[in-house]
């Protein structure tokens, strides 16, 4: 029991604290990734900045700062790879599809999965010698801008530190009696990446560019240093330049620029390739042309233009949304924090950065115009990385857009439903060739050059549901944002040829149900007459698609139709132990750990399963995710946070939330237990994947605000870990704004805000209540109403 009298601290802290969040004018203490020493490694300590295109890790070497880049479009493998390449497809395989079927139906699991494994799978070409090692391809590293510093005497006051409140880097330091200062950010609007190396006295500077790919030209001319490169396996040419502005005096020769008697360098930076988001070519972007017009639009900005232009376009988003659960100042930097958090000290300010450190990074990788993120968002040092560092669509892309809606970004979610626009015909190609089926898909791993068809090895590559999943992203941002507009000229037309597959591919079972065979659950187990998560995004497409066609006022026949299809989808079942079966058949081992817990994707992101609506099931779900337990990779550790959000318990899901921020240094691979996050507070699958980063950030709203069932939920899983607090600027469904204020762990009050007016269902606790809400009329509720 807390003392009356840190009981009573806590309150006026709280009071104080709100006070200050809630005043317009205020600005609250920024949010800060603070560390004492410079960054050795990339993957666990250098800190992230971007401009969405662009993704750049600092790593503040007094001596020499590194500056490593990356850029979304930039990709190996494709037709340029290997004149081959035919984006996995592999003509009439849907042929042998009948004979699986037909094993299947026998009992003959072995021999449909090996008949499956030989027939159905994709089809990639490996180079020997080469890096990525097929022409899948893999997203790759640009390179790095090295910048040589000099220095008189011993570094003190050393800070290196990441500013997410205003997405700006910086590194300060003395050495001996002089004072050095950088300061790095992303410029979206003006597409340019800006680093500033300040110091109190005249120094020496200079400045290399490596690549690890093939050098076509370089040269240094009118204070602009121009790089261009191609890529060695498909030949993909790309650009990169940057314009210096200094006090001192500058000198090119053999690729490296000398700056001396200095004390300002500026490094306006620009990036461009030759990739086009269109099938089947994707090439044709003129980059140089691209790069001169970013240079022209910024000839005359110089750092504080810039600046003033980046810090109004980052807080346009950023603010948004505020996050106060009472933390206390700390003077701890942020890698001992971490250590000190998991190993059972209360840091309420540590979740609140982690929070908001999800929304920076989804600023800063992913803006309309830019490529979508892929599972290391726009960050990564290599030609060859982890899982081609490419779109998967069993889970890692769709979690990477998971805050998107409901933390007020919605702006951000648009590459990724551009880009959804963009596979649909390679997609329908797949779907032809494959399962002889109509509409779309998309499979496991998807690149940037069209590759939909199934993976080249099962039970990993086989998951066509992957089209009507990132279908559901835009679903959701209709049903956030309200756009009609958007949903019948963009989202519609896409969601209709997604769910006219499933239409076509579920097949009667005998019993007058539709099932999903040939099947598998992603990632593990065998083949099946129907994995559940099958039927669960089956029935999501199909009802969504349904949805969207009332809305919209067109296609009732087609709308009938997929509403018969979707309710004879076999229902969820239920298992021996109680447990909510992953497959058709009740095979479910109680002591799997694995990693994935795909059959509870009705659960969450679904909405099939509610804890009011259908009991049973969400029981079932509980008993499920209990026995898969609370360890995981990093992005399933951040799924389980979801999932507890939404079966209300909101002590489970902090308890997941916490051991996402469980320090990890291991780079290696592992599949089962290893999550966490590094120092740098990017989370540790491991190796790096930015998933579950913004999983859990969408958790932490998920346990703040929910609305999937149409009523607005407050404070739904809220854990006893935060018993005041106040969070402004979460998205409900039907674009409704919602600011809530607790104490003592019972709402105090919430503010319900919309450019549309309508009538609200509204729930707190066991009490619901139906609330109007005017156009641009704030809506204020206390305790009182719902009691």
């Amino acid at each position: 029991m807390m003392k009356p009298f840190l009981r009573l601290l806590c309150l006026l802290v709280f009071i104080a604290s709100y006070n200050a969040f809630s005043q317009k004018n205020s600005k609250p203490a920024p949010l800060v990734l603070w560390y004492n020493s410079p960054a050795k490694d990339w993957m666990t300590q250098a800190l992230p900045i971007g401009n969405g295109h662009v993704g750049v890790m600092f790593f503040g070497d007094p001596e020499e700062e590194r500056l490593q880049f990356s850029e979304g479009s930039l990709w190996a493998g494709g037709k340029g790879a290997n004149a081959e390449y035919n984006f996995g497809l592999k003509k009439e395989a849907h042929k042998h599809l009948p004979q699986v079927r037909e094993l299947l139906a026998a009992g003959k699991m072995k021999e449909a999965h090996e008949l499956a494994n030989k027939e159905l799978t994709g089809v990639i070409h490996e180079k020997k010698g080469n890096t990525p090692s097929s022409d899948f391809g893999a997203q790759q590293t640009m390179g790095d801008i090295y910048v040589k510093v000099s220095h008189q005497g011993a570094i003190a006051d050393y800070r290196r530190e990441l500013n997410i409140s205003d997405a700006v880097g910086k590194v300060s330091y003395k050495a001996g009696n002089s004072r050095f200062e950088r300061v790095f950010f992303g410029n979206y609007p003006s597409k340019v990446m800006v680093y500033q190396f300040a110091s109190s006295t005249p120094e020496t500077y200079s400045v290399k560019f490596v690549s690890p790919h093939r050098t076509q030209y370089e040269r240094f001319e009118n204070n602009l240093y121009t790089f261009g490169g191609s890529l060695k396996d498909n030949h993909q040419e790309f650009e990169t330049v940057y314009r210096i502005d200094t006090d001192g005096k500058t000198a090119f020769k053999d690729g490296i620029l000398t700056v001396t008697n200095a004390k300002s360098v500026v490094l306006v930076h620009a990036v461009s390739t030759d990739y086009v988001m269109k099938f089947p070519d994707y090439k044709g972007n003129d980059y140089k042309k691209a790069n001169r017009a970013t240079m022209a639009k910024v000839a005359a900005k110089r750092f504080d233009a810039l600046y003033a232009e980046q810090q109004k376009d980052y807080h346009s988003l950023f603010d948004r949304v505020a996050l106060n659960l009472v933390s206390q100042p700390q003077s701890t930097p942020t890698d001992e924090r971490q250590k000190a958090y998991f190993a059972g000290k209360a840091d309420t300010g540590l979740e609140e950065l982690y929070f908001q450190y999800g929304r920076y990074l989804m600023i800063s990788s992913t803006r309309p115009g830019t490529m979508p993120m892929s599972l290391q968002g726009k960050w990564n040092d290599s030609t060859n990385p982890p899982w081609a560092n490419d779109y998967h669509t069993n889970i890692n892309v769709q979690m990477l857009y998971w805050p998107a809606e409901v933390t007020n970004l919605a702006e951000c979610h648009m590459p990724l439903i551009d880009f959804t626009q963009s596979i649909v015909e390679p997609g329908r190609l797949a779907a032809k060739e494959f399962f002889n089926a109509k509409g779309w898909i998309v499979n496991t791993m998807l690149n940037a050059y069209g590759y939909t068809s199934p993976g080249w090895d099962f039970p990993w590559g086989f998951f066509p549901g992957g089209a009507a999943w990132l279908c559901q992203h835009m679903w959701e941002h209709y049903a956030f944002t309200q756009n009609k507009s958007f949903l019948k000229n963009t989202a519609y037309p896409v969601m209709k040829e997604a769910a006219l597959f499933w239409m076509d591919y579920l097949t009667d079972d005998g019993q007058g149900h539709l099932v999903s065979s040939p099947s598998y659950s992603p990632e593990q187990g065998g083949i099946s007459t129907g994995a559940t998560m099958d039927h669960e995004i089956a029935w999501d497409i199909l009802n969504n698609t349904v949805a969207a066609a009332n809305e919209l006022g067109i296609d009732p026949d087609f709308a009938k139709k997929a509403a018969q299809t979707r309710d004879k989808i076999l229902p969820l079942q239920i298992g021996k132990w109680k447990q909510l079966q992953e497959w058709r058949e009740d095979v479910d081992d109680s002591t799997n750990h694995h990693r994935h817990v795909s059959h509870l994707y009705a659960l969450h992101p679904g909405k099939q399963i509610s804890i009011t609506k259908t009991p049973a099931e969400a029981q079932a779900a509980k008993v499920s995710l209990n026995a898969r337990g609370d360890d995981g990779t990093g992005w399933s550790l951040a799924w389980k946070v979801n999932f507890w959000a939404r079966l209300q318990d909101g002590n489970r899901a902090h308890k997941l939330f916490k051991s996402v921020l469980r320090p990890v240094s291991n780079q290696g691979t592992n599949m089962a237990n290893g999550g966490g996050s590094y120092a740098n507070l990017l989370c540790a699958h491991p190796p790096f994947q930015l998933d579950g980063n913004m999983g859990s950030t969408a958790g932490v709203a998920e346990m703040l605000l929910q609305s999937q069932t149409g009523v607005i939920e407050l404070l739904p899983a809220l854990p006893d870990a935060w018993p005041a607090g106040a969070i402004k600027g979460l998205k409900a469904r039907g674009n409704v704004t919602v600011d809530e204020i607790w104490e003592n762990g019972r709402l105090k009050s919430v503010t319900l805000s919309s450019t549309i007016a309508q009538k609200r269902t509204v729930k707190y606790g066991d009490k619901t209540i139906n609330v109007d809400i005017a156009s641009g009329k704030p809506k204020t509720l206390k305790t009182q109403d719902f009691q």
